[in-house]
């Protein structure tokens, strides 16, 4: 069950980077929600290749097709199947990286592990298997939004060394994250983050980048302890993203240069309810949610496909120069808010299930 995420609303994604088509199977989504494919493009649209100069120049509509689940626009609380078909892909950019493992890249494991894999565009390591995310991730969040108004959004916090200000996590909105094509919602930063990553596409290299995202209106009590945690499984969902290289959640690793008397976060009355005057433990406690906005972030290394030439040796142990061709991201970032955005959203439609099924 490797390609298989949640326990109560389950994804099973499918599909290689240059084979027909790609997508993934929903079960678990509650029947008699309204549904359509215009309610899942809208992210597909912001995960899409091609999108802006930041992107890679692969071209594909990225256009889902419900095949299951779903009758007069209403799911019927059986498996939703998704589909999108892969377009504009060109097996022959990659003839001559078949018997070179790209450095930093999954070429060279998945032929240790399986003894075959797919050579041409990456299989099932590329980043198109997260539409199939991406796609059910939408419904989950329709799910969460119209039926407990739980509210996500991801952003762009950093490109390399360019960091974005702190954002107010209480009211950033996906508008203001969309006004700029690096999705940093303070424009500023986002002009040097866009600067810094078109000078490093028109050179051949590519660079890494940090996104953070936010999670409002949770009920308490989402998480199960003790090893399915909250923040447990929200990193797990993270870490599965291609690319991705740490999870941090609150304060994170800067926490633990933190006294305690600093750190904790007071208890005091809002709205009717207990909350904390600071927010330190990122929304969980003990790893379930305490009603306050679930704050994380998410590192992503630079692609590994990179178009200058580099030192490296084939699968038989010689000396080889690399100099990949194809179409690849000079920075994941951009499209990855998408991706974060999903997983979180099949992340806490899952516990949410689960906490229901305690508190019927």
């Amino acid at each position: 069950m490797s390609s298989t995420f949640g326990k109560l609303m389950r994804v099973t994604t499918f599909g290689e980077s240059h084979c027909k088509g790609v997508g993934a199977i929903l079960d678990g989504c509650p029947p008699k929600m309204s549904l359509s494919e215009d309610d899942i493009q809208k992210q597909l649209d912001r995960r899409r290749p091609g999108q802006s100069r930041l992107s890679t120049d692969r071209q594909e509509a990225d256009q889902v097709t419900i095949l299951s689940g779903v009758e007069n626009g209403l799911t019927l609380g059986t498996p939703i199947g998704l589909f999108v078909a892969n377009k504009d892909h060109i097996p022959g950019d990659y003839k001559a990286m078949q018997n070179i493992p790209r450095p930093s890249h999954a070429d060279f494991t998945y032929q240790m592990k399986y003894g075959i894999r797919a050579a041409s565009g990456g299989g099932r390591s590329s980043a198109r298997e997260t539409i199939g995310r991406v796609a059910a991730g939408a419904i989950a969040e329709k799910y969460l939004k119209e039926g407990h108004g739980v509210d996500i959004v991801a952003w762009v916090s950093a490109v390399g060394l360019i960091d974005a200000p702190d954002v107010d996590v209480e009211s950033v909105n996906r508008l203001s994250v969309d006004q700029t094509a690096v999705r940093c919602p303070d424009h500023q930063t986002a002009e040097k983050m866009t600067a810094h990553i078109t000078r490093l596409k028109e050179a051949g290299d590519s660079i890494g980048g940090v996104v953070t995202c936010v999670a409002r209106n949770l009920p308490i009590g989402l998480g199960e302890p003790i090893f399915d945690k909250l923040e447990a499984k929200l990193a797990q969902a993270m870490l599965s993203i291609p690319a991705t290289k740490g999870f941090e959640i609150g304060s994170g690793f800067a926490g633990a240069r933190m006294q305690g008397s600093v750190h904790n976060d007071p208890f005091v009355k809002k709205d009717n309810r207990l909350g904390t005057s600071s927010n330190n433990s990122g929304g969980v406690l003990g790893g379930i949610s305490n009603g306050e906005p679930v704050v994380f972030r998410v590192a992503f290394k630079p692609p590994a496909t990179i178009k200058l030439p580099q030192e490296t040796a084939d699968f038989e142990g010689q000396s080889a120069i690399l100099e990949a061709k194809g179409r690849h991201d000079p920075c994941v970032v951009p499209r990855a808010v998408a991706i974060v955005e999903a997983m979180t959203a099949l992340t806490l439609g899952d516990l949410l299930l689960r906490q229901q099924m305690r508190c019927p």
